[in-house]
């Protein structure tokens, strides 16, 4: 059985949930293949024992330049899609981090001065069973700064086929898949296969029902046969069954909010080692999954559709003939980034807003915006092949670099099958419309995602989701970004307040280049530290000024000691530590900032960031 565990957004419990999983079937006779594809922010080898594994490079082709056989004739900047090229000059220059690996550029070049040669992308690990590790385990990391993490997802889910030594007669086997958070391509790879199980994790706030969502629509719309388990749940999950019950998705189990269970994650311990009574909820629940096998999948999900609309907004203006930018991000999904951001711009005011978590926004759960203007987004192009012209030859089919691209087109007079086009794994490079020897091929400007533009609280706010399944996320975290600058101007505000997306590839470069200042929100878990980290080589790597917040502080003092630590010889330092607070879980189901809310030490705490940000920008940039 192949079960890959997905999530609409970070933080819910997913890879909890997918370890315990694979050491409870472990435990009970099973064989286990436990891979980790949340590649970008890997996190499953802090709780697998991860010494002396072996590895293997992910390699991709990507251009090199011999600037002596450029001509500066701009045939590669025009075939370029994802601005990875560019002529200054008369002078070529590519920038790596946006390279998509296409092979366009190379094609179209007249005279071979763009070779494609082997070029780093990531790593595989992978170990067999050992008598501290218990299951064939693999993981996958994506190199800082890449942007191609379903590349290193594929290559990862062939360690699925790998045979185990030592493999127990007649023993049922299964594979389980962690897979990134959100709905972009890295799932999608993940959840790709004719026979693949999906549980969804969520928990019972706004903020899990609406991420669920958007999780639910890209699996149950991919075909597969998806369940659902509700972690932190405290009792009151209605929300998250009235969802369930209305697309009949089986609710697969619960585990309780306690907070022992997060002391014990955050060291990174065993939950069904450390506290028994889970051990019969992880029972129950894979007793549910097994009840999925043979099941049909539920009906398919139709996402709510927006035209394009425009309607007046009395936004707040100043006198400010600048701007400051303030991108809060953090290395994983959880961590508290939403409340931050969310309360810093309620007490700002004088600020724009926009939340560049593009395919999982949440900032509009919180501020409760009225909708000004919708726009259409468009970050590639979509590609059809016209099944009477296409002969059979695949040329476009060899040379496309993502496999998208499948011999399962209808018949015409010639042929008993054409091809046709993946959208799903279509990059929109539009190399096949180019190597294609009888024009069968036509494009179009691909619905991408929607741009809005809101007023919450007198504040223009710019906000934006990426359609289910949407390539390109950086093209629509740019084109938010850049709109939020431009009502900057326009309204004459000091302040940009930005919500960043999870992650270190090209959706969280898109949201911190170039920006003032940035907040890390982090907790003290192996996980917590571990992916601040990467997020801090990410930021240090385009030169940006960073602090950082702690949240859940009390919850492991070693690990906060550790944060502390790694800011202090990054150049920064921790300007908060906030409390593990039950109050701020209720001022998410109450829809309200948690400064709004008002109760608790979390409120307290959060309420005097403010001023301490302000002052840093005015030592770093002036008043």
């Amino acid at each position: 059985m192949n079960i890959t565990i997905a999530s609409g957004k970070g933080g819910t419990g997913k890879t909890t949930f997918a370890v315990n999983l694979a050491y409870y079937l472990n435990e009970t006779g099973n064989i286990v293949r436990l891979l980790d594809g949340d590649v970008e922010e890997p996190n499953d080898h802090l709780f697998v024992p991860s010494e002396n594994m072996k590895e293997e490079n992910v390699i991709v082709l990507k251009p090199k330049l011999y600037p002596e056989k450029c001509t500066a004739c701009g045939k590669c900047v025009e075939a370029c899609g994802y601005n990875a090229l560019a002529l200054v000059n008369k002078k070529q220059l590519f920038f790596n981090e946006l390279c998509h690996a296409c092979g366009a550029c190379s094609y179209v070049c007249p005279n071979s001065a763009l070779i494609e040669k082997p070029s780093p992308l990531g790593k595989v690990f992978f170990s067999e069973t050992t008598e501290d590790r218990p299951f064939y385990f693999a993981y996958g990391i994506l190199n800082i700064g890449e942007s191609l993490a379903p590349t290193v997802v594929k290559q990862l889910k062939q360690h699925m086929l790998v045979e185990t030594a030592g493999k127990r007669e007649s023993s049922p086997v299964y594979n389980i898949l962690d897979a990134s958070p959100g709905t972009a391509c890295p799932v999608v790879e993940a959840l790709s296969g004719t026979d693949t199980i999906a549980i969804l994790v969520t928990e019972p706030t706004p903020f899990g029902l609406n991420d669920l969502k958007l999780a639910a629509e890209l699996s149950l719309n991919m075909g597969n046969i998806t369940g659902i388990v509700i972690n932190r749940s405290d009792g009151d999950d209605v929300i998250i069954a009235d969802f369930a019950k209305e697309y009949d998705i089986p609710i697969l189990g619960r585990i309780p909010f306690d907070r022992k269970y997060a002391e014990t994650y955050s060291y990174g311990g065993i939950l069904i080692k450390h506290h028994p009574e889970l051990t019969e909820i992880f029972a129950d629940i894979f007793m549910n999954i097994k009840k999925l096998e043979g099941r049909k999948p539920s009906r398919k999900i139709i996402p709510n559709t927006r035209t394009q609309s425009f309607s007046e907004a009395d936004f707040k203006t100043g006198e400010s003939q600048d701007y400051k930018e303030i991108v809060v991000i953090s290395g994983k999904g959880g961590t508290g980034k939403t409340t931050i951001t969310s309360s810093l711009a309620h007490l700002c005011k004088d600020n724009v807003v926009f939340d560049a978590d593009v395919d999982a926004a949440d900032l509009h759960l919180l501020l409760k915006p009225a909708m000004v203007k919708t726009e259409e987004f468009s970050g590639s192009n979509e590609f059809i092949i016209d099944p009477v012209k296409c002969f059979g030859c695949g040329k476009c089919a060899s040379l496309c670099h993502f496999d998208a691209i499948d011999l399962t087109g209808p018949a015409n007079d010639l042929i008993e099958m054409t091809y046709e086009v993946n959208p799903l794994a279509c990059e929109g490079c539009g190399l096949c419309q180019r190597v294609c020897p009888v024009d069968a091929f036509s494009s179009k400007p691909a619905h991408t995602g929607d741009s809005y533009l809101s007023v919450a609280n007198n504040m223009a706010m710019l906000h934006a989701k990426l359609g289910v399944g949407g390539e390109n996320s950086g093209k629509l975290v740019s084109h938010v970004r850049g709109e939020s600058a431009n009502y900057a101007k326009e309204l004459q505000q000091p302040y940009i307040t930005g919500d960043g997306p999870p992650g270190t590839s090209c959706p969280v470069i898109a949201s911190v280049t170039g920006a003032d200042l940035i907040l890390m929100v982090t907790e003290p878990t192996v996980s917590g530290v571990h992916d601040l980290q990467r997020v801090i080589e990410l930021v240090k790597h385009f030169g940006i000024q960073f602090l950082v917040i702690i949240n859940k502080a009390d919850l492991n003092a070693e690990m906060t000691k550790k944060i502390h630590d790694e800011a202090d010889k990054n150049g920064s330092k921790v300007i908060a530590e906030i409390p593990f607070d039950r109050n701020i879980h209720d001022s998410l189901m109450a829809e309200k900032t948690i400064v709004e809310y008002g109760k608790g030490d979390a409120a307290k705490i959060i309420s005097e960031l403010w001023n301490t940000i302000r002052e840093t920008l005015i030592k770093l940039h002036g008043d």
